[in-house]
């Protein structure tokens, strides 16, 4: 059994060549819900989504978010009466969240309702969110003669983390409990992976929630991280940048240091062979191999170097 903690773009690629290597059934995936979002009064999940979308065939692999063959009318709708338009959402996406929305509403947990729209799209992986409980990602950003606490989505999306990072919290964490079944699926996993994901606000939110980072630590010995950083830079989004505005060194080094306690493993790209001893002297044991994922032959590649390191 593969426990998968996951979060953005890249988790969802990582899956998307883990189903190809081993049988679907045999696969949790642990989602970030730190990003989702209540915009137009609708529960938005952009993680759940995102891999949930990869692993069924339909995301927008141009975007790497959404589904393929939008259509934006309702958006434009929206937008004509002067509602809020920063946040693109597909006229089919939008199904999704007015589903999510009204079964959370009947009193269904987010769990339950994950696992329904997997079922949807003949999923056979488990798809759970960390927790059925409300957490959000608020991120500190530095503006011209200020500081200013906004949602995660304002950050990410409408202003295209293009501004500095000063702090980042996850609100709720602390009383958050995790849904049913997920320190169990790490607690009893054959191999628990750290996807390729933002160390910051993907993999944090999931660590912060009460009993996770615990279970994780106890799991070390068969946990493998696969680092977001190459040659320095994240390959999408802001994780680079976080990292340094936030005190870390942007590059495999500084992900060792950040999950040393968590994973006895980190598969580092072939672009930085030369710090395989500097991650060793971190606290972690290196694997030099290509981890970028640009078609899903390299992430199944990806997929079995994982496995095998974790032997």
């Amino acid at each position: 059994m593969i426990t998968v903690l996951a979060g953005g773009v890249g988790a969802a690629r990582f899956l998307s060549g883990l189903v190809q290597v081993v049988p679907p059934e045999q696969i949790t995936a642990v989602v970030n819900v730190g990003d989702d979002v209540i915009l137009h009064g609708l529960h938005i999940s952009p993680d759940l989504d995102t891999v949930t979308y990869t692993l069924a065939g339909a995301i927008d692999g141009e975007r790497g978010w959404g589904l393929g063959g939008e259509t934006w009318q309702a958006l434009d709708m929206v937008r004509r009466y002067g509602g809020v338009g920063w946040f693109n959402l597909g006229d089919r996406d939008l199904g999704t969240h007015m589903y999510r929305t009204h079964r959370l509403r009947e009193g269904a947990t987010l769990s339950t309702v994950t696992r329904e729209i997997a079922r949807a799209w003949d999923l056979a992986v488990d798809i759970v969110p960390v927790t059925d409980d409300r957490v959000e990602t608020r991120v500190t950003v530095i503006e011209p003669d200020t500081t200013t606490e906004i949602g995660f989505q304002q950050y990410f999306v409408q202003l295209r983390h293009s501004v500095p990072v000063k702090s980042v919290r996850f609100v709720g964490a602390d009383v958050a409990r995790p849904a049913p079944g997920v320190v169990d699926a790490i607690m009893s996993a054959d191999v628990l992976v750290i996807a390729p994901s933002n160390p910051i606000v993907s993999i944090g939110p999931v660590l912060a929630i009460p009993g996770v980072r615990a279970a994780v630590e106890s799991s070390r010995a068969h946990c493998v991280a696969v680092s977001p950083i190459v040659a320095g830079a994240a390959l999408k989004g802001p994780a680079d940048r976080m990292m340094t505005e936030l005190g870390h060194e942007s590059s495999v080094v500084g992900v060792a240091r950040l999950y040393r306690d968590l994973a006895r493993t980190l598969l580092i790209d072939e672009a930085d062979s030369a710090n395989a001893a500097a991650v060793r002297d971190a606290g972690m044991v290196p694997v030099v191999c290509d981890t970028i994922m640009a078609e899903p032959a390299r992430a199944a590649r990806l997929a079995q170097r994982v496995l095998d390191a974790a032997r």
